[in-house]
């Protein structure tokens, strides 16, 4: 933009701005920040970490906080900087999770001191980090082992100040073993912890057989925060082939016979103590859960713990299948198993992980015995040189003490012993007291167990069978000493038994009645038998539909605005007939210039919905189409929304009925010639052809009770058709 001064007056130039296509946006704008997130910041690699994690943790191991004394966690967080440029509080945020103190992890790779809040609480805050302290658990030796040789590739840190490594040697599978969940652009990825245990024999199998059934070694997921799991084994069978999947964790609880009380004792991973405690409090206040009288986190010294205090009377079972159906008590895990593979994020199941930490631990292992090999190469080369000089020490200190400059004393080492510039200048680098044949045999006769040495290096890296015994030796050494027995415990979906809403529900005769006013009354056999009174309604009000029904039933609303609301008929208060009902628009929750116009009351949702339209089209639609598996309270697209709706009514068979338009024309027919249609929305059939373009269908009864003596006359064997005009006495019918 450029400002121009003309009389005294300013004027704005803006410069032209280039055009460039979308396309072209994203792939230079967007796509790299999408690969960034994805590839360096959610998704974990074959480690099991993410970059973030890995780069605390190795700042950690660089400090000597591996075996060495508790730090502030501010000094942590600080000296990770150096590698993590994303600030001190993400970085503090991720060091928290890996904490022995929070209970995220099965086995936590960060030991602590000072309060690092709780994975099961949303709301306990941790302490800021100039109050918490930490180091390296024991467990970490075990990602850490061998990195100084060359076993991982090292790259330049962001300023190019340092160096850090790519992948972490790990050698077990931690990203099975720890839970790990990111989301990235376009992509996350959700995987569950395993049993360190049951992760190490499935991996030792695997690598003996790559068609073992994994299954039967690591045969369930396995929190931190123990629960129960449903288990099915088709199901997990399908989360380990695919990585896809989900399973439901359930609390553990204990009842407290004394205190007449439900005391839970472990609850799912995915939920917390406030989400589970507020959700109970609501439903009290909902007056949907009358069986308890209290709740509250009674979480101590002694461990975690929620109270249910119990009204008198109330089975302790019973309530927590209820709790289970209506509270995050019972919660589900979604698996999605997202890995980035080279920097590539691949979706793999279980032993497809498995296969590629493999993979990746003999490159590891394979990296690690190179690098002694050439160690050890090295040593053999110098004491091959120093064994030379055993045959004769007084010519090397002769050669030594008569060269008369320093830099031909190497060159004469040299050309009088046949060795090379490395054994020279190694030899010539020896103190004079140790140039005695006592030292000089010592350190020669190494020379044997280095040849044996590298041998077997050699023998164990030539062949991928020996480098596969050398990962399962380290897994069950590592297994034996950091394994521990499962937390979740496994219950069969068979047994579990379903909470039942209708279960508790009393049974009885009822008749429902809705009015044109919208308001509705649910009256018992028994209240209607015995009220001599009218029944109470609105001035200018009367009663539209008078159903028999029971109270273990479901009501069906349709809205002029083509939605159908449902509620179970025993949600409905009971009424009197001395009273006005409850009033359907502030029920249901109606928009202010929507109302009901029919209702329908089901127990097996038998029938069909016949729609009819003022265009003169009918549709016929299964009731069974607005059944629903979960309990939604509203189907959006009831019926067809291109003509507005002139009759709803419920047929259990078909019936003939009687059309009627404003321009005095009249149809009869059997509801059998409309076609059932599959999908709600249907517009439907032409019932009547309407001649005038502004002629409507007015009105839709059953024939028998339409009023007209001789409806045969007006029948017709075809549709579309035009029916007769009204003739007679047929014409006293009201259209209004």
């Amino acid at each position: 933009m450029a400002r121009k001064k003309k009389d005294k007056t300013e004027e704005i130039i803006y410069a032209p701005i280039d055009e460039q296509p979308i396309t072209q946006t994203l792939e230079q704008n967007y796509m790299p920040y999408a690969m960034s997130v994805i590839v360096s910041r959610a998704i974990p690699e074959i480690d099991g970490l993410k970059p973030a994690h890995r780069k605390l943790l190795y700042t950690m191991y660089k400090m000597g906080l591996l075996g060495g004394k508790l730090t502030k966690s501010a000094n942590v967080v600080g000296q990770t900087m150096k590698l993590n440029p994303h600030g001190d509080a993400a970085i503090y945020e991720t060091m928290v999770r890996l904490t022995r103190g929070n209970e995220a992890l099965l086995h936590p790779l960060v030991e602590s001191k000072g309060n690092f809040g709780k994975q099961y609480s949303r709301d306990m805050a941790y302490a800021a980090s100039r109050y918490t302290e930490v180091r390296l658990e024991p467990i970490c030796q075990e990602l850490f082992g061998d990195i100084n040789k060359n076993t991982v590739e090292f790259v330049d840190s962001y300023d190019g100040g340092m160096k850090e490594p790519t992948l972490l040697p790990v050698a077990f599978p931690a990203i099975l073993v720890n839970p790990n969940q990111g989301i990235a652009v376009g992509m996350a990825s959700n995987i569950c912890s395993f049993n360190l245990r049951e992760v190490c024999d499935a991996t030792i199998a695997v690598m003996k057989d790559e068609n073992a059934d994994v299954i039967k070694y690591m045969i369930a997921p396995d929190f931190s925060m123990g629960a129960n799991l449903i288990y099915s084994e088709n199901e997990m069978r399908k989360i380990y082939e695919t990585g896809r999947g989900s399973f439901k964790l359930r609390a553990k609880y204990k009842y407290d016979k004394e205190n007449n009380c439900i005391e839970i004792l472990e609850i799912p991973y995915t939920t917390t103590v406030e989400a589970i405690i507020g959700k109970i409090m609501e439903l009290v206040k909902a007056n949907k859960l009358k069986e308890i009288s209290d709740a509250r986190d009674e979480t101590g010294l002694q461990g975690f713990r929620i109270a249910l205090d119990l009204k008198r009377g109330i089975d302790p079972d019973s309530l927590m299948a209820k709790l289970y159906k209506l509270t995050p008590l019972e919660d589900s895990f979604s698996c999605n198993f997202n890995v980035l593979i080279k920097a590539r994020p691949m979706v793999l199941g279980v032993k497809d992980i498995l296969k590629e930490w493999i993979a990746f631990r003999m490159e590891c292992v394979k990296n690690g015995i190179k690098y002694d090999i050439e160690k050890k190469s090295e040593k053999l080369h110098l004491l091959t040189g120093l064994k030379k000089i055993l045959l004769d020490i007084d010519k090397a200190v002769s050669i030594i003490r008569h060269t008369e400059k320093e830099a031909d004393v190497v060159p004469n080492l040299m050309d009088g012993f046949d060795i090379d510039e490395v054994q020279a200048e190694y030899i010539a680098e020896i103190k004079l007291r140790n140039l005695n044949k006592e030292y000089i045999i010592n350190r020669t006769s190494e020379i044997e167990k280095l040849i044996e040495e590298l041998e077997e290096l050699n023998r164990i890296l030539s062949s991928d069978d020996e480098i596969k015994k050398v990962i399962a030796n380290e897994l069950e050494k590592i297994s034996k000493k950091y394994g521990q027995d499962r937390k979740t415990e496994l219950i069969s979906d068979d047994e579990v038994v379903q909470y039942s809403e209708t279960e508790n529900i009393d049974d009885y005769a009822l008749t429902i009645f809705f009015t044109r006013e919208n308001y509705i009354k649910k009256i018992s056999a028994v209240s209607l038998r015995s009220s001599s009174t009218e029944h109470k309604l609105k001035e200018d009000d009367e009663i539209l539909q008078t159903i028999e029904a029971t109270n273990k039933s479901e009501l069906i609303f349709f809205s002029n605005k083509c939605v159908a609301y449902k509620m179970k008929t025993y949600d409905l208060a009971d009424a009197k007939v001395s009273t006005i009902g409850e009033y359907l628009p502030g029920l249901l929750g109606l928009d202010e210039d929507e109302r009901i116009l029919y209702t329908v009351v089901t127990t097996d949702y038998s029938g069909n919905m016949l729609f009819t339209f003022e265009n003169g089209k009918m549709a016929k639609v299964e009731l069974k189409n607005y059944e629903t598996k979960t309990n939604r309270k509203k189907l959006v697209g009831a019926y067809g929304n291109k003509s507005p709706i002139c009759d709803i009514r419920l047929l259990q068979k078909d019936i003939d009925v009687v059309i009627m338009s404003d321009n005095n024309r009249i149809l009869c027919l059997n509801t059998d010639k409309i076609p059932l249609k599959a999908t709600k929305s249907t517009q439907g059939v032409q019932a009547i052809t309407l001649r005038k373009k502004d002629a409507k269908v007015v009105k839709v009864m059953e024939a028998e009770n339409c009023g007209i003596d001789d409806f045969e006359k007006y029948r017709t064997k075809n549709i579309p058709a035009a029916g007769g005009i009204l003739k007679g006495e047929d014409t006293q019918i009201s259209l209004i």
